[in-house]
């Protein structure tokens, strides 16, 4: 029998190595724009919210309609590259295998679009896995917990049952509202002292580990 129910898996950062791409496209946005650049840090800390809401934290003076023509400056950079510049990282398709193979359900939690993962999911091929997905742009962003109650409600399983699997303070925060086991991985942006601070399960420094926990 396997460890949980349902393992629920945060994309960009947990599943796919896109982070300095997502990185480049919103400098990009910005410098075509002339808006000020963020840094490399602060682009790194907001990867996991909904785009607008990661916007409206990088560019707070910036007008609506603004905000606006940057979410659109980087959807058209991040999608012109998407295919050569983001992989899933080594051993998540194998992963995934083993824990389908194992009886998981498995579900994704993303602060992606959904035209965004759906694209993503048919790039890489490994749509099939996944019993439920939600998007930032068709619930609430991280770290309201909203999106994780729907994959819940929608695989009939408990908080109890179920694991999240992310590399952000905003996926441990909302599985910490709901009392739901997570799991944190180093390997992506948020340091391991910002992890520790929501009390997972643990914090894994690669794909691999995560079967200790899972199967």
């Amino acid at each position: 029998m396997p460890a949980y129910k349902l393992a629920i898996f945060d994309w960009d950062g947990t599943l796919m190595d896109s982070v300095a791409h997502i990185v480049d496209s919103m400098q990009q946005a910005a410098q075509v724009l002339g808006e000020p650049v963020p840094s490399v840090s602060a682009v790194r800390h907001i990867i996991g919210l909904g785009l607008p809401e990661a916007i409206a934290l990088l560019f707070p003076h910036a007008s609506l309609n603004t905000r606006e023509e940057i979410r659109q400056q980087y959807a058209k950079h991040f999608l012109a590259h998407s295919a050569s510049k983001s992989e899933l990282f080594t051993g998540a398709q194998s992963l995934l295998d083993q824990l389908q193979q194992q009886g998981y359900l498995l579900a994704i939690a993303t602060g992606k679009s959904r035209l965004g993962l759906d694209r993503v999911l048919a790039q890489t091929g490994i749509g099939h896995y996944f019993v439920a997905t939600r998007c930032a742009d068709e619930t609430a962003s991280k770290p309201d917990p909203l999106m994780l109650r729907q994959l819940l409600a929608y695989t009939g399983s408990s908080a109890e049952q179920s694991v999240m699997i992310g590399d952000t303070s905003y996926d441990m925060a909302m599985a910490q509202a709901l009392d739901m086991p997570r799991i944190a991985v180093s390997y992506g942006v948020h340091s391991k002292d910002m992890l520790q601070g929501y009390q997972p399960l643990a914090i894994v420094d690669s794909i691999y580990q995560l079967q200790d926990y899972l199967i």
